[in-house]
């Protein structure tokens, strides 16, 4: 007797997951173990513990600990409907040969200020570089950049990238957005960055960000968490090693890996204070480079995700009460501060900033505002949103001196006040713009 579409769709997830096993609807599943499926893979392993923990198993580190037919019965239904179990099939066509085509993956940021969008398209050959790209367009209605009567947007390519996704030859362009008389989409702080970044050249003005995000299911709720509860209070999660504590690990590890592959200047990842909270770090980068850099980065996060199907959210407050929120810490310093004698520097840097405090809240975050409201509350390892403060080795100040840039006299500092799903080119603008090209105007009128 033949099998039917759906027995043959379990009978591939099967042998996918499990190839040194045969299928078969009535196999005595009450027989494998906990170690057996501990075997089956990256995916494998991620929901593999999820089912247990769905019925009140944390661990599958035991040997030869039996696995109940609803637990593994559970297991097999979560692998027959994800949709990243597609991988295999994917693999079989990317391998494909693609002759002396390039597919060229075209990447920028939407009407919202946050959310990224992309499309692709084949040139003939291999690009070299920027010159090789061609300006495209598409369809800024549909994206929040235009209207209806006259959606024809137009892409500017920017920076190129390895595709850690089809891999070589193919690329990822960033770009920027522009409207039909070439002046730049409302949406794009590029522009204006870019200029800001020209006027400051000579100081060698380097940033690092440190881009916090936080890990969810489709039900919104925090990836691995209870579904109908919170998992123990914050402590063992930071830079946590452990199933039952660092939850996410193979989605941050595989990020890592395809921002080394893109040429993304990652400087390392670390798991949060809050569970399914990653961090990950870009820099230092010169200028404008480093914006560049980080809005890859996190179109590669997203990606990643994708393929995990899991969602990634920048909210600076993904969850109320007692959690930590999620921001994007910006390090700077200049050829000056990093000489010596360079603390002097710093500190005046320092100040022109607390003079600017409000205008600076302004813009660190996509919302004037608003959303580092939740996040800046003096708890949790942040300063008041009402206030300014600067304090060596302190992570509840507004700007923190690292302890050995105060012991050595220069180096860098750093603004913890940038929310987690801000616009990289605003906050680097306004501190080059308050630091290093505004004069002295006096006291900033709070609002």
């Amino acid at each position: 007797m033949g099998r039917s579409a759906g027995q043959e769709h379990r009978s591939s997830v099967f042998n996918c997951v499990f190839p040194c096993l045969s299928w078969s609807p009535v196999y005595p599943i009450d027989r494998f173990t906990a170690s057996s499926l501990q075997r089956t893979g990256l995916l494998c392993h991620n929901l593999c513990l999820q089912a247990f923990k769905n019925h009140g198993r944390v661990s599958i580190s035991e040997e030869r600990r039996p696995v109940s037919r609803r637990i593994l019965a559970r297991f097999v239904q979560l692998l027959c409907t994800m949709p990243s179990l597609s991988v295999t099939r994917r693999h079989h066509y990317l391998a494909l040969s693609q002759g002396d085509s390039v597919q060229v993956t075209y990447v920028w940021i939407d009407g919202t200020g946050e959310s990224l969008r992309c499309k692709t398209r084949t040139l003939e050959q291999e690009p070299k570089d920027l010159e090789d790209v061609p300006e495209w367009n598409f369809d800024g209605s549909s994206t929040y950049q235009a209207e209806g009567c006259d959606s024809d947007v137009c892409l500017l390519p920017v920076r190129m990238f390895r595709d850690p996704f089809t891999c070589d030859p193919n690329k990822l362009v960033l770009c920027e957005v522009l409207h039909y008389n070439r002046k730049p989409a409302e949406s794009n702080r590029r522009a204006s960055c870019r200029k800001v970044m020209e006027d400051v050249r000579d100081l060698k003005l380097w940033f690092g960000m440190e881009q916090e995000y936080t890990l969810l299911g489709f039900d919104g709720h925090p990836y691995s968490w209870p579904q109908n509860g919170f998992p123990r209070r914050q402590g063992p999660y930071y830079c946590s090693v452990g199933a039952d504590r660092a939850f996410g690990r193979d989605i941050a590890d595989c990020h890592y890996r395809a921002c080394l592959y893109a040429g993304i200047k990652i400087a390392g990842t670390n798991a949060e204070v809050m569970p399914s909270q990653w961090e990950f770090q870009v820099g230092p980068c010169e200028g404008l480079e480093l914006a560049d850099q980080l809005w890859m980065a996190r179109f590669l996060l997203h990606r990643v995700c994708e393929d995990f199907g899991v969602l990634v959210t920048l909210d600076p407050k993904p969850m109320t009460g007692d959690w930590n929120g999620a921001g994007c810490h910006t390090n700077v310093s200049t050829e000056a501060t990093r000489a010596e004698g360079g603390l002097r520097h710093i500190e005046e840097a320092v100040e022109k900033l607390r003079r600017r405090h409000v205008r600076h809240i302004g813009v660190y975050d996509p919302h004037g505002g608003q959303d580092n409201v939740r996040r800046l509350t003096g708890l949790h390892e942040t300063s008041s949103i009402h206030d300014f403060t600067a304090v060596v080795a302190h992570r509840g100040a507004s700007i923190r001196i690292p302890r050995h840039v105060n012991q050595e006299g220069r180096g860098y500092f750093e603004d913890r006040r940038p929310a987690a799903n801000c616009d990289p080119y605003a906050v680097s603008e306004a501190i080059a713009r308050t630091c290093f090209l505004e004069g002295d105007t006096g006291e900033e009128k709070s609002t």
